[in-house]
């Protein structure tokens, strides 16, 4: 678990310490703000596109290879950002990182899911959400200030990071071969593929839900992420609301665990895309007017509680729809939705905010958790 756990601060690291300097590398060479908002979009929309290709390479190649060539695609690109800031040369090492962050992502649920005991399971989601959450709790917020004070090509280093995990990702192949091949035997039935193809549809149907209602978190998540930034136009203002973002959603994805462990999920769903909707709403307050900013700061922690609690919670709901066999599936479908929503969120509001303005486009993130409320209120039936 502590090489899962290092190389996931590693590899995590490695994507935090440019999801907001990029953009705002492109704008320093003249991009606008949409071009800005496609540089995040580009990335996750790759990453989306390797996700599915991610369980067929871990059962050829294993956990060794493929993590640690997710971790080289992911921190190798990072230098080539301070050859120029063109806007499709970024947008074209962007899609390399892409690649490795899906893989990333894949393979570190899908391991906490098969390692953890059942009923500890959300424990052990929030322990792995804190190896995920740190390095976009620290370095997320420095990597502005760094940047803005000291140079980009700074940044540009640290997002080098993910090639430091590649031992401990062979390290984790060596474990899970030898876990495997204890179990092989107990894994030889031979199954019917249109069986196969009805199950996996069954599947597909119930992890839609919780899909759904991650996808709707994360657009916002993912748009203030990108553009905190360029809420305000102080970069201390901007590092601090991505502190607060960070806090909340790392101790939040850690601690309701241990509550849904104990209390099952129940109605926590629909209560969090509540307050995510009105901390959305309120930040679209606190952008309308200069003498408001200050409210951008309550307005990004209650987010957070939302943001970190629901990927919890939604990754456990995911696991309990399916047997250990789907896990794999459970974990592309999630990864999926969070990078998804966190793609089209970034795209939307910079969209949005080069027509109109960002208020409005926040607005139009809060509406969508409210949209989605149905499907959280049926995932806590069941």
């Amino acid at each position: 678990m502590m090489s899962l756990v290092f190389l996931s601060v590693c590899g995590f690291g490695g994507f935090a310490a440019l999801i907001s300097v990029a953009p705002l590398w492109v704008v320093r060479g003249g991009a606008g703000t949409a071009g800005a908002g496609l540089v995040t979009t580009v990335m996750l929309l790759l990453t989306v596109a390797t996700q599915g290709f991610v369980p067929g390479l871990l059962a050829r190649f294993g956990y060794g290879v493929v993590l640690s060539a997710g971790l080289f695609l992911l921190g190798l690109p990072s230098i080539g950002y301070g050859l120029s800031s063109r806007l499709a040369i970024v947008l074209a090492l962007s899609a390399v990182r892409g690649i490795g962050f899906g893989i990333l992502t894949v393979t570190g649920s899908s391991l906490v899911a098969d390692l953890a005991p059942k009923a500890r399971r959300g424990e052990a989601i929030g322990v792995y959400g804190l190896a995920v959450a740190v390095p976009n709790l620290v370095i997320l917020p420095l990597s502005v200030v760094v940047a803005d004070r000291f140079g980009f090509w700074w940044a540009f280093g640290v997002g080098a990071m993910p090639i430091l995990g590649v031992p401990a990702a062979l390290a984790i192949g060596k474990v899970h071969r030898r876990q495997a091949s204890q179990r092989t035997g107990s894994a030889t039935a031979v199954r019917d593929p249109t069986t196969e193809r009805r199950e996996l549809g069954r599947v597909l149907r119930r992890l839609a839900q919780p899909a759904v209602v991650l996808l709707a978190v994360t657009l916002a998540g993912g748009a203030l992420i990108t553009f905190i930034p360029q809420l305000t136009a102080s970069s201390t203002v901007s590092a601090l609301a991505l502190v607060v973002l960070g806090v909340f959603a790392a101790f939040f994805r850690w601690w309701i665990g241990r509550v849904a462990d104990r209390r099952g999920i129940g109605r926590l769903l629909v209560w969090l895309l509540l307050g995510g909707a009105a901390g959305m709403a309120l930040a679209a307050l606190a952008v309308s007017s200069a003498d408001r900013q200050w409210l951008l700061l309550p307005a990004v922690a209650i987010v957070g509680v939302a943001y970190g609690a629901l990927q919890n919670l939604t990754l456990l709901a995911s696991f309990s729809q399916v047997t250990r066999r789907h896990y794999g599936t459970a974990s592309t479908v999630w990864n999926i939705g969070f990078d998804s929503g966190t793609a089209l969120g970034s795209a939307l509001l910079g969209l949005v905010a080069s027509r109109l303005d960002f208020g409005v486009g926040l607005l139009i993130l809060a509406a969508v958790m409210i949209i989605v409320l149905p499907a959280a209120w049926r995932l806590s039936d069941r």
